[in-house]
């Protein structure tokens, strides 16, 4: 069952799509506002409280790519689910690297959605209760620094541009230095339900994460492979401050 306190904005210019998306969230306990075309949603992300972002790559007016570029520079950070009819890769990373949470490709199933929307949900507020050392505000590795209220990264004080995803990846490696986790737990506990055989999603993250936190990828410093394994957070890096 959902929370009542959250309240989602579906920007998709489907009003067959919405329909049923709104129907089978409110039966969540979700409060669902709508919009069919990017200016209109736009203009509701400015003007009220959302907790979830539902939005379509392909939009009259402004589209997707766009307002999830727009919501990423604003300093509330608000979980963007977008959904798209395009299913090249290609298409995927850029909705990812503009600071989509994550991605799903039409066509859907209901299920899948509401499984993802609980899984952002949860996500968040892991991320918001007060289990491990108090969660830190911030978190210093090397030359690293991690503001988890800003969700924001720094490299020898220089800010790091990083997705929504690849901040949640760097910032549960980060809590666990030393820790070894399988792709599997990674899936798990960052995206926060099982891919199954979505290994590979994990693969291009930490790439992409290591081009934009090593001084040199391909000898990482920050995030190890264990072989035959997975990756772990490097536990000796007050060394290299």
């Amino acid at each position: 069952m959902g929370d009542e306190k959250y309240k989602l904005l579906i920007i998709e210019d489907d009003e067959d799509i919405t329909n049923l998306l709104k129907i089978n969230l409110e039966d969540m306990g979700y409060h669902v506002t709508l919009a069919h075309d990017g200016k209109t949603g736009y203009e509701k992300v400015l003007g009220q409280h959302v907790d979830l972002l539902i939005l379509d790559l392909m939009l009259p007016g402004l589209d997707g790519l766009e307002i999830c570029r727009r919501v990423r520079a604003k300093n509330h950070y608000i979980p963007i689910l977008m959904i798209t009819c395009k299913s090249s890769e290609i298409d995927r990373v850029v909705g990812l690297e503009m600071g989509a949470d994550d991605y799903l490709t039409k066509p859907f199933s209901i299920k899948e959605l509401l499984a993802r929307v609980k899984a952002l949900f949860r996500r968040v507020e892991a991320m918001k209760s007060p289990s491990s050392s108090n969660e830190e505000k911030e978190i210093k590795a090397g030359k690293l620094l991690i503001n988890t209220e800003k969700r924001s990264v720094t490299f020898s004080g220089k800010s790091l541009h990083l997705t929504a995803r690849e901040f949640d990846l760097l910032y549960y490696f980060a809590r666990n230095p030393g820790r070894v986790f399988t792709r599997t737990q990674l899936l798990d506990k960052v995206w926060g339900y099982g891919y199954e055989s979505y290994e590979h999603t994990v693969n291009s993250h930490i790439n992409r994460l290591r081009a934009k936190i090593e001084t040199d990828p391909a000898n990482p410093v920050y995030i190890l492979t264990v072989w035959g394994v997975g990756y772990k957070f490097a536990d000796d890096l007050q060394e290299q401050s």
